[in-house]
Parts: structure tokens; sequence; C-alpha cells
């Protein structure tokens, strides 16, 4: 933790002295990006430096303990405990603030939902957590887009890619990514027979412009013909966009918008996001770090929620947590299993971190 709160404050001061910067100032949207950044950190470098400060103070007065003037002495002694407790109540402040990592203060994320094994019927599954994930979205009063989609033949989700964008955002929807399972009866079942479907859903945090660099030397960029609803401009314009990133091999294509320059504008967005998540991941590998239990490998393989309709439960299979009322769940009402799954994440880092130093 403390090397993400210095990564972190080594940021925020970079971003200071890049806001005073004349070549920033004359480029507006990199000092939108600038600002946007320094914003989003802003609480945690302050309450960090403050945390610092503190234990300069607690050493300072440890030091004066030793002195032979009695008043020093006692000054210190009373000093110290009070020092202490502020410095106790930034810690667990700082740990809140921390919670899922590094990128814990994104104002902004891409969600993927993908139908998993179970054909229509997942399709249909990811159709409900997409209207679970919007409806929970509304609720939290974030701005709610979606960046791309592909249906199936009765109205799910074989992909949908979605941007969010919100404070709080990204710290509250990271343990969402994984493998999401239902168990029902199906639309396109005929003998009433329960069934076992499951969707993917991953979560990555969206980074700012500047951390990214993506030039159009690095990229290769084809216009299509967007498929789906839409009457005659759908079928006559090419406003879909695909792009294919040359380092990587990564592909990312944007439709649901009638203008190219702005499907363009999302693709471009999701596949700085992809690049930011394969750099972090890159980077975890060079650290050879174990991720939090919470999180495990971060593969999408693994299962990490049951919604049972029979018995109107949602389990959490990380936390062992079963909630009995599914219903409310799919209309939004997620926000007692974050809380949850953010409480836990937290007790797993007090955990690790032991006591203060």
């Amino acid at each position: 933790m403390r090397e993400i709160l210095e990564t972190k404050l080594k940021r925020f001061e970079q971003l200071e002295t890049q806001l005073v910067d004349p070549e920033v100032l004359v480029n507006g949207p990199r000092l939108a990006a600038v600002a946007r950044e320094h914003g989003s950190l802003a609480k945690l470098a302050t309450k960090y430096r403050r945390f610092k400060e503190l234990n300069r103070q607690i050493a300072a007065a440890i030091e004066l303990r030793d002195e032979p003037d009695a008043e020093l002495r006692e000054l210190a002694e009373a000093e110290l405990p009070e020092l202490r407790a502020e410095r106790e109540t930034y810690w667990n402040e700082l740990l809140d603030l921390t919670v899922g990592g590094e990128d814990a203060q994104r104002g902004r994320c891409i969600m993927e939902i993908r139908a998993g094994t179970g054909g229509e019927e997942a399709a249909l599954f990811a159709r409900d957590l997409y209207k679970m994930y919007r409806k929970f979205a509304e609720e939290k009063c974030w701005k709610f887009e979606i960046m791309d989609a592909s249906t199936s033949e009765m109205g799910g989700f074989k992909e949908i890619v979605l941007g969010l964008e919100g404070e709080g955002v990204y710290r509250e929807l990271q343990f969402e990514s994984g493998t999401h399972r239902v168990q029902r009866v199906p639309e396109t079942e005929a003998q009433g027979r329960r069934h076992t479907s499951t969707a993917t859903v991953a979560v990555l945090p969206e980074p700012e412009d500047i951390e990214i660099e993506l030039k159009h030397e690095d990229y290769r960029l084809d216009l299509f013909c967007a498929s789906g609803p839409g009457g005659q401009h759908v079928n006559k314009t090419s406003s879909a966009v695909r792009l294919t990133h040359f380092a990587t091999g990564l592909v990312v294509q944007c439709q649901d918008e009638k203008s190219q320059h702005k499907n363009k504008a999302r693709a471009l967005r999701v596949l700085k996001t992809r690049l930011y998540e394969l750099k972090r991941q890159q980077e975890h590998e060079r650290r050879s770090q174990t991720r939090r239990t919470l999180i495990g490998s971060g593969e999408r393989s693994e299962k990490i929620r049951t919604y049972n309709f029979p018995e109107n439960r949602v389990t959490d299979h990380r936390i062992n947590l079963s909630l009995y009322k599914l219903d409310s769940i799919l209309a939004g009402e997620l926000q007692e299993l974050v809380d949850a799954l953010i409480e836990y994440d937290r007790q797993e880092q007090r955990a690790a971190l032991g006591a203060n130093d």
C-alpha cells in the first residue's frame, strides 16, 4: 500500500507542475485531461501528505522524550497519543481510498459483458446483467453509455461494451469482474426444465489520454457498414469503425453511433483502456505479486456469483454471502453486495499490512 501511495503522490506532484506549464495551459484537451486526473488524485494525495507529516511529528516527539528538559519530555508525552490517534484516522481513510489497488480512484471505467455457455439463454442473461448495472448506475447518478453491442436473435446480448463515469465508479464496480452464473427455467425451454448458463463481466479502469500514447501509425482503421436495427442508414453508410493495434493485435470495434467520428472516438477509448489493462498485467507479472484473494487471478473464467431464480437467491462465492432478494438485485439494488465486497477487501488489506510502522 505504501508503494501505491508514494506512486500516486509522485504522480499528483507531476500533475501540479503540468498545471502551470505554459505548453499545457494553451492545449485545451491536454489541460482538461491533466486537470481531471489531478482532481481524481487530490483527495488521496492531500491525506497522504498529512499522514507523512504526522509520522514526522511522531518521530520528533519520540526523540523529545530523551531530552534532559522535563518540560519538553512532558510536552512530547502529552502530544503523542493525539498524534497517533490522528495518524490512525488518516491511515484508515487512506485504506478506504485505496481499496482495490492503485486504480481505486479512477472516475471512469469500461465494462464488457459477454454471453458465455448456454447459447441464447446466456445472451438473455447478459441482457439481464446489463439492465442491472444500468439501473445501479442510474441510482448512483453515474454517466452511462453503450460503446458497442452485438445482439442475439431473441434480443439478448452476445456482447455489450459500456462506458461509465462518476465518483467511485471503478472502486465500486471492479469486483464485478468474473463469471456470473444463472440457474433458471429459460424462455427457450419448452419442457420447463431448469438450465445453468453463464456470462462474463470485465471491468477495466479507463486511463486518461495522457497516460497511454496512441499514434495514428500504431493502429489500422477499417470502416464498414453497421449491422442490426437502424434502417437504411445502417445498411448504406460506413459508419462502423474497427481498430487493430499492430503491436498487440488487439481489435476493437464500435458501431452504436451513426456518426463515424463518434464511433472512432469511442473505439479509441476502449482500445486505450485495453492497452492500459495489458500494461497493468505486465507490471503485475514483473513484480511477481500475488493478487488479493477477493480478486483472485483476475481471469474471467472464475465463477464469482450465482443467480438462482427458483430460490430468489444471489450467492457471491468469494465471500460466501447469499442474499434472498434476487428480484431486487436484478432491479439494480446492488449496494449491499458492493459494500460487502469492499469491506472484505479492506479487511484483507488490513491483514496483509499488519500494524503501522
